[in-house]
């Protein structure tokens, strides 16, 4: 049986477009998780860690504004950090493309070749 294939995707980011389109230009059967409008839960979200093999901290946007004005050069747990992306899911960076048990951040869009080789 074949590895799933998710994608965590937000449609405003062209980053996030283009590895959609990479999967759909490459006939890989997907589910396509829209994060920004669901909730995710605090499991699905420490899965995802688990698979990239980062710490929480290390998959914030820090660009984002919101992160910018209330956590920049704060000190957090991984626990804390999750319940901050929970409730701020734009600080989750993306697209995330999941194939069973591994996970890759698609940027740049080359990486996500990795997961199907």
């Amino acid at each position: 049986m074949e590895d799933r294939v998710q994608i965590w995707h937000n449609k405003r980011c062209s980053k996030s477009r283009n590895a959609f389109q990479w999967l759909a230009d490459n006939n890989i059967d997907n589910e396509c998780v829209h994060y920004m409008a669901s909730l995710i839960s605090k499991t699905e979200l420490t899965s995802v860690l688990n698979k990239l093999n980062i710490q929480a901290f290390d998959l914030i946007r820090k660009k984002e504004k919101i992160f910018i004005k209330n956590w920049k050069g704060q000190q957090k747990t991984d626990a804390a950090w999750v319940e901050i992306m929970i409730e701020n899911p734009q600080l989750i960076e993306r697209p995330i493309v999941i194939k069973g048990d591994k996970a890759i951040i698609a940027r740049p869009l080359e990486l996500i070749e990795q997961l199907f080789k």
